[in-house]
């Protein structure tokens, strides 16, 4: 007998048995939640009760590394403290943390719990880098360990009350930032992009994500930017949304980055491009 008679057959007999099951039963069958759905609306309940004194949540994302997400998520972090906000800064970027070393931030954790982020020049920022003795060494966890500490930096610290929490998203459109859009109610996300085509594609794929998912896009950020906002011109008009900053590729940025110095907290000019950014966001 053929395949496509096998088929063929299959697919008559479960017509068939679907017809006798109508006949049966007269009464429709109800649909039921798959047990998974209903522990992630539990646990978001839960969160959203425990970050009630949180006011705004805001991502930094792109699926593409490297395009500056660390640092748009510092240095709006730091301008919107300069405001007189209070303001929180998440590394959720769990394997490869950043954010304690464009802070210069050498404290690791204390063995108390709930955890507690480390106040950094009136910023709290919380990030798995704190748990590990030495920058080089690598988090080597699966999905499911991920997902576990996501949940931990809402369920189980102790953030207070914040007028933002800024959260640096790690790159690709799977484990992390999924968890995070499931379990937090955000306010949106800043798409991140360089001037390069292949930058603008990937953050495409995590704008159409997070509209999939039902969460807003703030608008686009443009870094290592020549003026020409190619990059961010591109995603604004794929996504439908605005750009709302560019930062141009300087020297004294990365120099100060590198040594742990906040630019925004040195340099005017660096700091007028961040707050044309902040009252964007706030606006």
């Amino acid at each position: 007998m053929c395949l496509l008679h096998i088929l063929s057959t299959g697919s008559i007999l479960i017509s068939m048995i679907s017809m006798v099951d109508e006949t049966q039963n007269e009464q429709p069958v109800p649909n039921v939640m798959h047990p998974s759905i209903l522990k992630v609306i539990e646990q978001r309940k839960a969160i959203k009760e425990k970050l009630s004194n949180i006011k705004h949540k805001i991502g930094v994302y792109s699926a593409k590394g490297g395009v500056g997400k660390t640092t748009v998520s510092v240095n709006l972090a730091y301008t919107l403290k300069s405001l007189g906000y209070k303001v929180g800064l998440l590394d959720a970027d769990v394997d490869c943390p950043n954010i304690t070393m464009f802070l210069g931030i050498n404290e690791m954790f204390s063995d108390e719990y709930p955890l507690k982020p480390v106040d950094k020049d009136g910023v709290k920022v919380l990030s798995t880098a704190m748990f590990v003795d030495d920058a080089r060494k690598p988090i080597i966890w699966r999905g499911p360990m991920i997902g576990k500490m996501i949940r931990e930096f809402f369920e189980n610290t102790e953030w207070g009350d914040l007028d933002y929490l800024i959260i640096d998203l790690s790159p690709g459109t799977s484990d992390s930032p999924l968890s995070i859009i499931q379990l937090l109610d955000l306010d949106g996300f800043i798409l991140v992009t360089t001037p390069q085509h292949i930058a603008s594609i990937n953050t495409i794929r995590s704008g159409m994500m997070a509209k999939r998912l039902g969460v807003a896009l703030l608008g686009v950020v443009e870094t290592m930017s020549d003026g020409s906002k190619r990059g961010a011109n591109e995603v604004a008009e794929a996504m439908n949304c605005e750009v709302i900053g560019t930062v141009g590729f300087s020297r004294k940025f990365n120099e100060l980055s590198d040594k742990g110095v906040v630019p925004v907290n040195q340099d005017d000019e660096i700091k007028e491009e961040f707050l044309r950014i902040s009252k964007k966001i706030t606006g």
